[in-house]
C-alpha cells in the first residue's frame, strides 16, 4: 500500500472510530473530529487517490488554474467541463427574484430522496449552466461566487484601496530568499467572508524550502473528508509541483492540517465501499511545454502517467 494513500484511508478510519455526531450548516449532519494532520511525500508519487477515480484534468487542474488566474466566475470552469462549484452559484440564482422555475428550496437534500424533484433539479441546473456559458450578463450576475480563493490569492484588497498579489509575491520571495519564514498566502479575509458564496475552507498555506525541495503546508478549517479532501490533497500537491518547477526546485512534502474534519452521514455507504478496496500504485505527474511562469501553464501542459484507479464512487454534495 502507498503510504501516501494510506494517510487518507487512516483519516477516514480515525473519524469513523473517534468522531462526534454534530449538526451542520447544511442540515445533513456529520461525524466530526477537530485537529488532524497528514504528510504526503511528493517524491513517492502524485497523491491522487486510486481507491476511487478522481477526474484529474477536468476537476483538479482546471480548478487550480482558475484559482491561479484570480478568477471567481464559474464560466471558466464550465468551459472545461468542471461542475464542482455549480451548486453554490445555482443556489444564489434559484433564491433570487429573477428565478422563474419550480421551487428549489433545500434542493440539495430533496434531490437525493425525491425522483421527480431530482429530475426538475437536473433540468434547472442544465438551464443554469447554459445561461452562464452563453449569456454574458447572466454569467456576470449569477456565475459569480464573490471574493473567493482566486480573488484573495491574486488581488487581496488593502485598506488603502490597492491590491496585493499574494501568490506572485510568494513565488518571487522563494526565488530571492528561499529561507524566508513568511512564504504565506491567506484566503481568509474577514471583511470579504459575508460576500462569498462559500467562505474559504482551505484558508492558509505556507511554503518551506530545504535541501533543494519545496514543501507546502495547508491549514484547512473545514474538511469534507469523502468528497472534498481528495481534491484538496491533489490540488495543493499540484500547486507545489508547479511552483517548484518555476523556482528550479524539486517537490518535497505536502503537509495537510485539518480543523473540523468531518464525514457527512449520507456518505457512510460510499466510505465503506472505498475502504473495502485495495490501493494501487500512485501515478506520476508530467509537466510539459516551454512555460516559465506558473501563470502561463495551461491544462494541456499538465498530465498524469500510470493512473489506474478503482471506479468512481458518487455521493451527494452538501450545500
Amino acid at each position: 500500500m502507498s503510504r501516501n494513500e494510506d494517510q487518507y484511508l487512516q483519516l477516514l478510519k480515525h473519524v469513523l472510530e473517534h468522531g462526534t455526531r454534530k449538526d451542520d450548516r447544511t442540515g445533513t449532519g456529520t461525524i466530526s473530529t477537530f485537529g488532524y494532520q497528514m504528510r504526503f511525500d511528493l517524491q513517492e508519487g502524485f497523491p491522487l487517490l486510486t481507491t476511487k477515480r478522481i477526474a484529474f484534468k477536468t476537476n483538479i487542474v482546471s480548478e487550480l488554474l482558475w484559482f491561479m488566474k484570480g478568477d471567481t466566475n464559474i464560466r471558466y470552469l464550465l468551459q472545461h467541463n468542471n461542475n464542482i462549484w455549480n451548486e453554490w452559484a445555482f443556489k444564489r440564482w434559484v433564491e433570487s427574484e429573477a428565478y422563474d422555475g419550480p421551487d428549489m428550496t433545500n434542493f440539495g437534500l430533496r434531490s437525493q430522496t425525491d425522483e421527480s424533484f431530482a429530475l426538475q433539479y437536473n433540468e434547472q441546473m442544465e438551464r443554469f449552466k447554459q445561461l452562464v456559458l452563453t449569456d454574458d450578463a447572466f454569467a456576470a450576475q449569477y456565475g459569480e461566487l464573490g471574493d473567493v480563493y482566486g480573488k484573495q490569492w491574486r488581488a487581496w484588497r488593502t485598506t488603502q484601496g490597492t491590491t496585493i498579489d499574494q501568490l506572485q509575491d510568494v513565488i518571487e520571495t522563494i526565488k530571492r530568499n528561499p529561507d524566508s519564514r513568511r512564504l504565506i498566502v491567506s484566503a481568509w479575509n474577514p471583511e470579504d467572508v459575508p460576500t462569498m458564496a462559500l467562505p474559504p475552507c482551505h484558508t492558509l498555506f505556507q511554503f518551506y524550502v530545504a535541501d533543494g525541495k519545496l514543501s507546502c503546508q495547508l491549514y484547512q478549517r473545514s474538511a469534507d473528508i469523502f468528497l472534498g479532501i481528495p481534491f484538496n490533497i491533489a490540488s495543493y500537491a499540484l500547486l507545489t509541483h508547479l511552483i517548484a518547477h518555476e523556482c528550479g526546485l524539486e517537490a518535497g512534502e505536502f503537509v495537510h492540517t485539518l480543523g473540523d474534519a468531518h464525514i457527512y452521514v449520507n456518505h457512510m455507504e460510499q466510505i465503506q465501499e472505498q475502504l473495502s478496496r485495495e490501493p494501487r500504485e500512485l501515478p506520476r505527474l508530467k509537466l510539459s511545454g516551454d512555460w516559465t511562469s506558473v501563470f502561463d501553464a495551461d491544462v494541456a501542459n499538465i498530465s498524469l502517467e500510470g493512473y489506474d484507479p478503482h471506479p468512481t464512487i458518487k455521493a451527494p454534495v452538501a450545500v
